[in-house]
């Protein structure tokens, strides 16, 4: 009789870990709000093809650009919170966002939750070699001789060259005039062809340009100096260390994701981005610092900087009713 029992109830006795069904089931999919060809689409595809292989499944980036990366971030945050699309994006989707558009179709901190902080992304002051500028002084110079005459190309407001150029414009009162684009890589490609005078962008974006001369760094977005760019100082080192618009890369997932699956993707991300193939090839070429964080500090993370964004956006201007 007692043995009886036990097989009766041997249904109810299974693990909740054995009873959750497996995942990926299916193909999972990376949302990036950006167009193909920057720092940022390039991980994506370098993580969506390891992580291919450890989850047995289709990993494919599905590029999403234009619209301040709102289309692109809102098509997850209305997404399925079972893990099979997620967000790869920049601060901007996140932290910006919210104290620039007063009407967003969703509330990043809100309908999304954090996988993973993934890397910083040290950007740099570009300009034209057409500019007489070698330094941050030059370049407010240059846009004090000739109000209006210089431009810098952005991808819309409250992009990180928008927040950089607006707070250094009304710190020191000089006229530069915004060109937005689409994404980073078509700013960046403006500013080479001469059509705008300056951006700001990161090594991965800039860097054959910075060997070629057909774009010149004036100074980085970082505590100390890129190894790659030994002569290029900080805006710290430049005296604008409030001018930063910190940058960085994060994986999200819709709001709702349960807990347990977010630490497993964060997991795996993190052990991706230490293979060889990704970490010779896609983040220590480019500068990145690294952090691949877990859910809970990456969300002490973005509180911080949605905190520093709301003052950089308050000084820049930058807001869109």
């Amino acid at each position: 009789m007692f043995r009886r029992r036990v097989l009766l109830a041997a249904p109810f006795l299974v693990s909740p870990a054995l009873a959750q069904p497996a995942w990926p089931d299916r193909p999972v999919r990376f949302v990036v709000p950006y167009p193909p060809g920057g720092g940022l689409d390039a991980l994506a595809r370098a993580l969506a093809d390891r992580l291919a292989v450890t989850w047995k499944q289709t990993v494919t980036v599905d590029n999403r650009p234009g619209g301040a990366t709102i289309p692109g971030t809102d098509a997850v945050a209305k997404a399925a919170p079972d893990g099979q699309v997620l967000l790869m994006t920049s601060d901007s989707s996140i932290t910006s966002n919210p104290h620039i558009h007063a009407r967003l179709p969703h509330d990043p901190l809100r309908d999304l939750v954090p996988v993973s902080y993934l890397l910083d992304v040290h950007q740099m002051v570009l300009v034209h070699p057409s500019v007489p500028a070698r330094d941050m002084a030059g370049l407010v110079a240059a846009a004090r001789a000739r109000p209006g005459a210089l431009n810098y190309g952005s991808y819309g407001p409250g992009s990180q060259p928008h927040l950089l150029f607006e707070s250094i414009k009304a710190r020191e009162g000089i006229d530069i005039a915004q060109v937005a684009y689409r994404g980073l890589t078509p700013a960046v490609l403006a500013t080479v062809a001469g059509e705008v005078q300056g951006t700001l962008a990161g090594v991965a974006s800039s860097r054959e340009f910075l060997a070629t001369g057909a774009l010149r760094a004036l100074a980085v977005g970082r505590p100390t100096r890129l190894p790659q760019l030994p002569d290029v100082p900080t805006l710290i080192e430049a005296g604008y260390p409030d001018a930063d618009p910190r940058t960085w890369f994060g994986l999200f997932a819709p709001a709702g994701t349960p807990g347990p699956l977010l630490s497993r993707i964060q997991r795996d991300v993190a052990a991706a981005l230490e293979e060889p193939v990704i970490r010779d090839r896609h983040l220590l070429p480019n500068g990145y610092t690294v952090h691949a964080a877990t859910p809970e500090a990456s969300g002490a993370m973005i509180a911080a900087d949605f905190a520093a964004k709301a003052d950089l956006v308050r000084v820049s201007g930058a807001r869109v009713e």
